[in-house]
């Protein structure tokens, strides 16, 4: 079992790598893409410091408070993406049929599907989450802490998207229901959590999971505290493995396209 864990593991990275290696083909598009995202990104960041200068602070967030919840936002989409950018198409490659190709494949079909593509953009939505890092300010435990949680809140975002996705294996025109919350959830992000009312809140940390994604990791690395930490990575555990399921229970009512494509 653990082995195969391990294989399975093991080629959803060598898919990735090679998914990045043929994008790098073009260097200067490639460098060009990270660069304006960095630059994107960082504009949003200019209307902050602009609110901040009005008032010393938003619902309890200072203006560095802000930058590290943009900073772990940003790295999450970014790592996401990177990793599982299918996840975010899967809606459409169910609607028209083209999961042929990866149910013939020696491999779990699941992690196939959202390896299959990378988005080079989001590297520089990564590496702008780490340069927000260190305005914030770097220690050791603070670096520590935003990568465990980058990694947690991709596989958070990345499950709720393919969960969302799945609707179509039940739904027809499921698509535009699950681009609408992935939507929602990755702009609702970057405000802080405290300028919602309680009942907003209670969503959030319920059928749109930012709360475990995004405000608690950064609370934690904020405050450190043992039990926040231990819910993230149970509730992480928790939606990965119910994602599985649905995606497998999904896969059993799917209509082939009968188009059958090479993939490398």
């Amino acid at each position: 079992m653990l082995m195969e864990v391990k294989n399975q593991i093991k080629v959803m990275f060598l898919s990735v790598k090679y998914n990045i290696m043929r994008q790098m083909v073009n260097k200067v598009t490639f460098i060009t893409n990270i660069i304006f995202m960095i630059l994107n990104n960082a504009a949003f960041i200019i209307q902050w410091i602009i609110l901040f200068s009005l008032k010393d602070e938003i619902g309890g967030y200072t203006i560095k408070e802000v930058i590290l919840l943009w900073g772990i936002a940003a790295s999450i989409f970014g790592f996401a993406h990177i990793l599982f950018h299918k996840a975010f198409d899967l809606s459409d490659l169910i609607i028209e049929g083209k999961l042929d190709t990866f149910l013939v494949q020696p491999k779990n079909v699941f992690l196939s599907v959202i390896t299959s593509e990378t988005s080079i953009s989001a590297i520089g939505d990564l590496l702008y989450g780490y340069i927000c890092l260190i305005i914030y300010g770097v220690t050791i435990q603070n670096l520590l802490l935003f990568t465990i949680f980058m990694i947690t809140g991709a596989m958070i975002l990345t499950a709720f998207a393919s969960i969302l996705g799945c609707i179509s294996f039940w739904i027809v025109k499921g698509d535009g229901f699950a681009e609408s919350l992935i939507s929602v959830m990755v702009n609702l992000s970057t405000y802080p959590e405290t300028i919602f009312k309680k009942s907003v809140r209670i969503i959030l940390y319920t059928l749109i999971p930012i709360g475990f994604s995004i405000y608690m990791p950064v609370e934690t690395i904020l405050n450190f505290d043992i039990c926040k930490f231990a819910y993230i990575i149970i509730f992480t555990v928790a939606i990965v493995l119910l994602t599985f399921y649905i995606f497998n229970r999904g896969l059993k009512r799917y209509s082939s396209s009968n188009l059958m494509s090479s993939r490398v």
